[in-house]
């Protein structure tokens, strides 16, 4: 094959040039990364900026400027959701540059490479296994298996030959193949199927949805509100058209929890950013999210627990008839084979080729058989794969065994004499050499897989290899449970399969199929799963679990598809990963109750207002204060903290109950102050400014809370957060139209204050008790 093409002078410049001019060339591209303009447009046009803006333009034509101040929190959120995710884009393409895929072709006789987007209609072009078809490309010599999983949702392997087409998006399992380029760019066949598997599978994430969820509640209900509360102010109360407005305004701001969609944004960007100084490509920002929740780790053998660095150890000649000619056997069966994954290159380093023996026919390694085959004029056919997939146990020399108790990966090269090559059946073999291959174990795998373990991530290894070296490379890991394996080839139903995942912890002889089959049995029984991979036979599975997580150095196809991409290929960074995104959550989780307080009390308070026509009590330069000073300020240096606990419950329903708590301690001490006004004769002025200042209070207390348990940090936003609130609100009392605490009002404040004080610890105390929690807990 070598000889011919050599003849081949595939396409000249001149007719490369021509077919560029004609469009003819592979550079559509399906740009899923979004662009400046669309980055600016999702951060503008959202509902809360919506319904934000339009209460703006209520009072902007009333004429209450000072109002208006909460705009520029709402411009502060655009501004930075548009910076963080601008600057999280091209910081994702300036690291996947790494990860940019080129392919072979053959152009006025030379084999060049190129990158895919240069190839033309026409092109010859080389693809080994391990390899993704760039384009839709017809086979014009050669023999290889192709993987159209991603494409037609079949996961077995198909046989390609000349003649047959190979599909974009599909994936070489084995063999090598010459094909020549019939479609381009937007005419191939999965430009759109292709376009979602190089990229990330869709992830849910908790946190959007959660936000969604209140978005969509409070889009319902904000607007009759509105209405009500204006006509309430207008008509019946005859408080004109600016007070009305204001005083309905201040109700339905308080209902948007404004700065909690830019936080979550923030720390998940945040999370991007660190995982990218430790070189860990995020490809989904939300996938950070979905790594809080994993509690299983399905991790594969080669590249992952070993660094995937194959060496020839030893090779033990076992046919005494060709043990002189050994080296010409194997020199040429690696001359006339197609195989090149990293088994195969250790083998080519060890050995030199040979043109000893001339080939008939040849059959690439394939994953499912776990052996491939050359027919030679000479010999017969030799074959190299798995020892005990191509002979019987009994047959099985003791050196195979042995090396494979110590953890080594024994391949055996078998010959049948004076037999031609059948791929649908295998006649009986006699061993000729066996070879000993070592994969060095990770540094710092021992202490990385027992730091996960003693997290709560449970773990397993999935692998191609026999079980007994997989299990013995486990142990040398320090894998607990890693005598508890088994071999999956002698499982003949997926029912097997999946009855094997919780009784095993090792899984050795694993096709394609069942690594998908692993992780469905174990997300079917509600574990949130993270895989890692590096091969072509992990892709299934990777697009299965919850968290992909390939391997730079692995194949094209584990890269394109996996939420995450090790860039270093050092599964020992995995804990950073996994924990980054337990901080996320967790830190958002504890102070998106402090913003969730204000979207209750308005509500409620609201809804009293409109049964008892009375005004609303706040007004929206009031509120501002407290988004800015309360829930601003401290929540975002505390989302940047780190936190490696576990994560527990449902974000919404926990942010929402830790919030509830302060919020009717809220509209219990505005009915209260209501009550006690109306008693005292407080003016106007008085009542407002003493049902502003325990609001105040009332909002510090869940800063402080959040900040427990105490750190210098955390002291530093309690003390500066209560302090600096209350200064503002004496500096600006005129702006916030509230006054200072006289002789009457201060003593009901200090009353009060204690009161809710005492009350929101027994509740928490309370609360913790019956979570069987302590302070640390917090």
């Amino acid at each position: 094959m070598e000889n011919k093409f050599d003849m081949k002078q595939g396409l000249t410049q001149i007719e490369v040039e021509e077919r560029k001019k004609q469009g003819l060339q592979n550079d559509y591209e399906e740009n899923v990364a979004k662009s400046t303009k669309d980055i600016i447009y999702d951060n503008v046009m959202t509902l809360f900026n919506f319904l934000n803006f339009a209460i703006a333009i209520c009072l902007f034509f009333v004429g209450a400027y000072s109002n208006l101040a909460f705009l520029a929190i709402i411009l502060v959120n655009m501004g930075m959701g548009i910076y963080q995710e601008i600057h999280a884009r091209n910081l994702v393409q300036k690291l996947s540059i790494v990860a940019k895929e080129s392919v072979h072709v053959i152009r006025e006789g030379k084999e060049v490479e190129i990158d895919t987007k240069e190839l033309v209609v026409d092109d010859i072009v080389l693809i080994s296994a391990g390899e993704q078809v760039p384009s839709d490309m017809e086979v014009i010599e050669g023999k290889s298996e192709a993987n159209e999983a991603l494409l037609t949702g079949e996961s077995d392997l198909i046989e390609k030959t000349e003649g047959d087409v190979l599909l974009s998006g599909s994936f070489l399992a084995s063999g090598q193949v010459y094909a020549r380029v019939i479609h381009v760019g937007a005419d191939n066949y999965a430009v759109k199927i292709t376009a979602e598997a190089k990229v990330h599978k869709p992830i849910q994430s908790e946190l959007v949805n959660s936000i969604r969820k209140v978005s969509k509640f409070t889009s319902l209900v904000i607007i009759p509100i509105g209405i009500i509360l204006f006509l309430e102010g207008f008509m019946i109360r005859d408080s004109g058209m600016k007070a009305s407005v204001v005083a309905s305004a201040a109700a339905l701001l308080g209902m948007l929890p404004k700065g909690l969609v830019l936080l979550i944004s923030i720390a998940l960007t945040t999370g991007v950013v660190k995982l990218a100084k430790k070189r860990i490509l995020v490809q989904d920002m939300y996938s950070i999210e979905t790594l809080a929740h994993v509690d299983t780790l399905c991790l594969d053998k080669t590249g992952t627990i070993t660094e995937g660095k194959m060496k020839v150890q030893k090779v033990k000649v076992m046919h005494a008839n060709y043990h002189e000619n050994f080296p010409q056997i194997i020199g040429s069966y690696l001359a006339e084979s197609t195989d090149n994954n990293i088994t195969m290159q250790a083998i080519r380093d060890h050995f030199d080729l040979s043109n000893r023996y001339g080939a008939i026919k040849t059959l690439p390694f394939s994953s499912e058989r776990k052996w491939g085959a050359v027919e030679f004029k000479e010999l017969g056919t030799v074959y190299l794969g798995a020892p005990e997939k191509l002979v019987t146990a009994d047959q099985l020399p003791n050196e195979v065994v042995e090396a494979q108790e110590n953890g080594y990966r024994v391949l055996m090269l078998a010959i049948a004499e004076n037999t031609p090559l059948d791929e649908k059946s295998m006649p009986h073999l006699e061993p000729l050499a066996v070879l000993e291959i070592d994969d060095p174990i990770r540094q710092n795998a021992n202490e990385t897989l027992a730091y996960l373990r003693e997290e709560g991530i449970d773990l397993k290894v999935i692998s191609g290899d026999n079980p007994v070296t997989v299990s013995n490379i486990a142990r040398r890991a320090g894998l607990f449970g890693y005598e508890s394996y088994i071999d999956l080839s002698t499982m003949e139903t997926e029912e097997e399969v999946r009855q094997a995942v919780h009784e095993y912890t090792v899984f050795g002889r694993v096709t394609p199929q069942q690594k998908r089959t692993i992780v469905r049995e174990l997300k079917d029984n509600d574990h949130v799963v993270a895989m890692t991979g590096d091969g072509v036979n992990d892709v299934l599975a990777l697009r299965e679990a919850d968290c992909s997580i390939a391997m730079a150095e692995g194949d094209g196809a584990t890269r394109q598809i996996s939420n995450l991409v090790l860039l270093d290929s050092d599964f020992t960074t995995l804990p950073d990963v996994l924990f980054e995104g337990r901080r996320v959550v967790n830190n958002v989780t504890k102070v998106a109750s402090i913003f969730f307080i204000k979207t209750i009390y308005s509500f409620i308070l609201s809804m009293i207002c409109v049964f008892t026509t009375v005004a609303f009590p706040f007004i929206p330069i009031q509120i501002t204060l407290i988004d800015l000073a309360i829930e601003g300020y401290p929540a975002f240096f505390l989302s940047f903290e780190g936190d490696k606990r576990r994560v527990n419950g449902k974000f919404l329903p926990t942010a929402l109950k830790n919030a509830s708590v302060n919020a009717v301690l809220v509209v219990a001490n505005v009915v209260a102050v209501y009550l006690i006004g109306a008693n005292q004769a407080f003016t106007q002025i008085e009542t407002t400014t003493l049902m502003y200042y325990l609001l105040i209070g009332i909002s510090c207390m869940a800063v402080i809370r959040a900040c427990l348990p105490f750190n210098p940090l955390r002291i530093f936003l309690a003390i500066t957060t209560v302090g600096g609130i209350y200064v503002a609100a004496m500096l600006f009392h005129s702006i916030l139209e509230v006054g200072f605490l006289n002789g009457q009002t201060l003593p009901i404040f200090a009353v009060m204050m204690l009161i809710n004080i005492i009350v929101r610890i027994i509740i928490g105390l309370f609360q913790m008790k019956r979570a069987g929690k302590t302070i640390k807990d917090l």
